[in-house]
């Protein structure tokens, strides 16, 4: 079991200040930046899974927070990566509420168990509003990491 946001983020995966100005637009900025950390891994083909999910229900579980997932065959392991907007975006969030907070989460295809239990880890730790709050206030996508995996 993934028991830490250590254990699947990396400094490299975290992002300060993304600029998109919707939710298809992230989720394309997503692919693109995921598909250089992963090995054979497509730009387009996590953009198509990605969206496939959130066509089934969006992964904002609110208050500010989305949580896009899915499985992908060229995952060797558990990978996580942490995205700060510069500006909230629509993301149909369960609440309503404008999304500027968004940790995606991408596991191997035959990862069911581990997928449910890092998912619920996450949503804990993001229902937490000491620890949204000090990742909304870091200055440096380093402080960005270091608060995150606290």
């Amino acid at each position: 079991m993934t028991s830490s946001i250590s254990n699947i983020l990396t400094p490299a995966r975290t992002q300060l200040g993304a600029h998109c100005s919707s939710k298809k637009k992230l989720i394309q900025h997503i692919s693109q930046f995921l598909s250089s950390a992963i090995e054979d891994a497509q730009a387009d083909d996590i953009y198509e899974r990605l969206i496939a999910r959130e066509k089934l229900g969006s992964t904002g579980i609110g208050e500010g927070i989305a949580i896009p997932h899915s499985r992908l065959e060229e995952c060797e392991g558990t990978v996580g990566a942490l995205f700060i907007l510069d500006e909230p975006i629509d993301f149909d969030a369960i609440d309503r509420k404008p999304v500027d907070i968004v940790f995606v989460l991408l596991v191997p295809a035959e990862a069911t168990e581990q997928h449910l239990q890092t998912l619920s880890m996450l949503a804990q730790k993001f229902s937490q509003e000491e620890y949204r709050s000090s990742l909304r206030s870091a200055k440096t996508q380093d402080e960005l990491y270091q608060l995150a995996i606290a």
